[in-house]
């Protein structure tokens, strides 16, 4: 049977609506379809990767399916970013600068200013709105941290979920970071379960891929007319560093030379290819970067192992992006699809000077002793450790730059980015560079630009800002492989990042790096000629201090244009601190950092870090009601965290309540000297804490305290995994097999924080520590 198309109006004008259908003449509107051969889009980016980390900018790890895209497309070398990865992202996704969309830092601030709200705000549309409402098909898979983390939990609000901010479809995680093996896994609206386990071969970059290849096959069997957005933001390179076993063992020994010589290979590859222009110098250390030489022993195989960890995880997310590009070929819609591919900021300086085992010890403001990391290195990069590698190896990442992330020098900033597209960059400028100097805030314009979209007036009835990135389309020309020939578009460009300045106009740069805690008028501003100076270092300042001066008013003028001020200076009124700390966000009214008092009635959804109760910075006290008819039943009460840090309660296989306090894989552990009795009962976990110090946990049964232990550290900050009630998915403890979902039934869960501290009790608790001590 064949369908057959009834003639009819080209217009509802034409239509007639008589008594009946023989009086009267249909009339269909046309569906929102962009035009025919309309490219589809599919952005990747990466987190934390440095300038100088894929093979195709001199890096010395294996990325055979990035380098293919720079093969048939153009690779960027004058690209950059904000330094740090939600401004980024907001910047990416909607063509504004990140103080002008509420989003100077990360998601999870409020700091009661315009310029950092936690969210972009509504009036700076995303590209997933815009595409959207031209017929597009639009995903989100992978990171967001687009969504204040108080907001963040199985009840919202949604508001600024990635459904709500216009993708049709999300599978990922909301938070900075996640652990690869126990990831906080969302899809559309919902928290939901990790399909696998690590035993089974579970990995979460191997799980966003596979949504990702499920969603373009399902669109291009349904509705192939139809293009897509795809947005695939990895969690890979940002710590932990965590990879599957032949990964670890393939790059095992590969970096035994240190991270001096492999900066100077690095560097001398970027000569070879022509990333960097001729006679560029490479930077020296960074402070706080020893000598490779001078390292003991131990620190020399800690940095290693960290450093090859890192490796293996780019490794593998580069097999996982050639997956998608090996199903794109396959379904023949390669040529047309545009592919960008970038890093969200430079490589990361959270490793500290030696490395971590755990990235919350950065968060904590924790050094890893060198000795106890060693004691555990086959552990690196496998689930048992949450790493981080140290200052030298991130700075080789970011060859030939000085700095890192959250800095504006270019270590911080320049970033790769390469874009692919056989149908519509021409075959003669395949593999070429440009240096045409960029910013994240260029790439919607541009995307918009070649699908032939327009940003809107208004979405959804609110006036839009303007769109404030440039297209750089103009360098697909063969021509602009000759910066000379085909100069930059882009007029200026400014930088801001938690105090850190920065300004670019006409191949000259002027920044400045902030010390925390200090004023602004301290600070030293530098001067640098990038057309004949690519990698910062030849300060000019007094050489030329009239166009210093110059510049900096210039900066003044751009961040008054762009809503970048208030800029932090550590000097106070900051409101998000009033909430708990910055990393809380303010306690709003109708989210749950607003209460200090929780009731939980299992089976309850995973209670996400920023939306339940802080449980590192309070003290706390959780009275668990459970039933035993039989008084064998076992299993997890409650439980924050993963094996690497976390705390977990539960009953033993012989009926002892136990505490279980996990402080970057140090185990305290206390447990009931007699089994719980059979039937209802109230088992409760008292903790209190000295600030940034030691702590006590109490164990109560029906409200009798029944044994009590020292706690030599407490987190502040534990993890970006959350509360689970009822079992324990990620195992904190090894003392039993995950979940070890409860067998009784617990009929609510009630936890009571306290935000004062009690003089008394942190007397008698660092009494104890200090005799402990002894």
């Amino acid at each position: 049977m064949t369908d057959t198309a009834t003639p009819g109006p080209t217009s509802q004008a034409d239509q007639v609506i008589g008594r009946t259908t023989s009086e009267s003449t249909p009339w269909w509107p046309e569906p929102v379809l962009p035009a025919a051969g309309t490219p589809n889009v599919v952005v990747v980016l990466l987190d934390d990767t440095g300038f100088a980390h894929l093979g195709c900018y001199g890096g010395l790890v294996d990325t055979p399916n990035y380098d293919r895209l720079a093969a048939r497309g153009l690779r960027y070398t004058n690209f950059h970013t904000t330094a740090l990865c939600s401004p980024t992202r907001a910047c990416l996704l909607t063509g504004r600068n990140h103080h002008s969309v509420g989003m100077r830092a990360l998601s999870n601030f409020d700091t009661g200013y315009p310029n950092m709200r936690g969210r972009i705000a509504r009036s700076a549309g995303t590209m997933a709105e815009m595409l959207r409402e031209d017929g597009f098909a639009t995903w989100a898979v992978g990171k967001w941290h687009l969504t204040p983390m108080r907001e963040a939990s199985a009840v919202g609000p949604f508001g600024d979920w990635p459904l709500q901010r216009g993708f049709d479809r999300y599978y990922g995680f909301m938070q900075g970071e996640t652990d690869q093996f126990h990831p906080e896994l969302y899809e559309d609206n919902r928290l939901v379960d990790q399909p696998r386990t690590p035993e089974e071969g579970y990995h979460v970059t191997e799980d966003l891929v596979d949504h990702a290849i499920d969603l373009v096959r399902t669109q291009h069997t349904m509705v192939p007319e139809r293009p897509f957005f795809l947005y695939l933001a990895f969690g890979a390179t940002h710590a932990p560093h965590q990879a599957p076993d032949d990964y670890l063992q393939k790059w095992r020994g590969r970096f035994d030379e240190g991270w001096d010589v492999a900066r100077q290979r690095v560097y001398e590859n970027q000569l070879a290819m022509g990333v960097i222009p001729p006679g560029t110098d490479l930077a020296p250390r960074n402070p706080g970067v020893e000598a490779w030489d001078d390292l003991s022993s131990d620190e020399q195989a800690l940095a290693c192992r960290l450093q090859e960890a890192f490796a293996a995880m780019l490794d593998h997310t580069d097999a996982q992006l050639g997956r998608l590009l090996d199903e794109l070929d396959a379904l023949g819609i390669a040529d047309d699809t545009i592919v960008v591919a970038l890093s969200d900021n430079g490589a990361s300086q959270e490793g500290r000077a030696t490395g971590i085992l755990d990235t919350f010890r950065h968060f904590n403001g924790v050094d890893q002793p060198v000795d106890e990391a060693v004691a555990r290195l086959d552990e690196i990069g496998t689930r048992t450790s949450n790493t981080n590698y140290p200052w030298g190896w991130a700075q080789v990442g970011n060859s030939p730059g000085k700095r890192y992330k959250q800095n504006t020098h270019s270590g911080g900033v320049r970033d790769p980015l390469i874009i692919s597209w056989p149908a519509g960059i021409d075959p003669a400028a395949n593999g070429q560079v440009r240096t045409q100097f960029h910013h994240v805030v260029d790439l919607a314009p541009t995307l918009l630009d070649l699908v032939g979209s327009a940003a809107p007036a208004t979405i959804n009835g609110i006036e839009q800002q303007p769109i404030e990135g440039t297209s750089l389309a103009y360098t697909f020309d063969p021509q602009a492989d000759d910066a000379s020939a085909v100069p930059s578009r882009k007029g200026r460009q400014y930088f801001e990042m938690q105090g850190h300045r920065g300004i670019w106009a006409d191949g000259w740069k002027a920044v400045a790096f902030h010390r925390f805690g200090t004023s602004l008028d301290d600070d030293v501003w530098e001067l640098y000629h990038l057309d004949e100076d690519f990698s910062e270092c030849h300060d000019l300042a007094d050489e030329q201090p009239d166009r210093l001066a110059a510049m900096v008013e210039m900066f003044w003028e751009e961040a008054d244009r762009y809503g970048v001020l208030p800029i932090m200076d550590g000097g106070g009124n900051l409101s998000g601190a009033a909430g708990g700390g910055l990393f809380s966000g303010h306690a709003t009214a109708g989210t749950p950092r607003n209460r200090d008092a929780f009731v939980y009635m299992p089976p309850t959804p995973r209670v996400p870090p920023d939306a339940g109760p802080a449980l590192g910075s309070r003290n706390w006290e959780a009275a668990v009601h459970v039933d035993r008819p039989t008084g064998t039943e076992a299993g997890v009460l409650f439980a924050f965290g993963t094996v690497n840090n976390g705390l977990v309660a539960y009953v033993d296989d012989d009926g002892h309540l136990v505490y279980d306090h996990n402080a970057y894989a140090d185990h305290t552990v206390v447990r009931s000297p007699e089994p719980v009795p059979a039937g209802a009962s109230v088992l409760t976990v008292q903790q209190q804490r000295v600030k940034r110090g030691p702590g006590r946990a109490r164990l109560l049964v029906d409200g009798a305290v029944v044994t009590e232990v020292l706690i030599p550290v407490v987190p502040v900050m534990i993890s970006p995994i959350g509360l689970d009630l009822g079992r324990n998915p990620t195992g904190v403890s090894g003392a039993y097999e995950a979940p070890y979902a409860f067998a009784g039934r617990i009929d609510r869960v009630e936890i009571a924080t306290e935000r004062a501290f009690r003089p008394d009790e942190e007397d008698a608790i660092e009494l104890a520590a200090a005799e402990r001590m002894q």
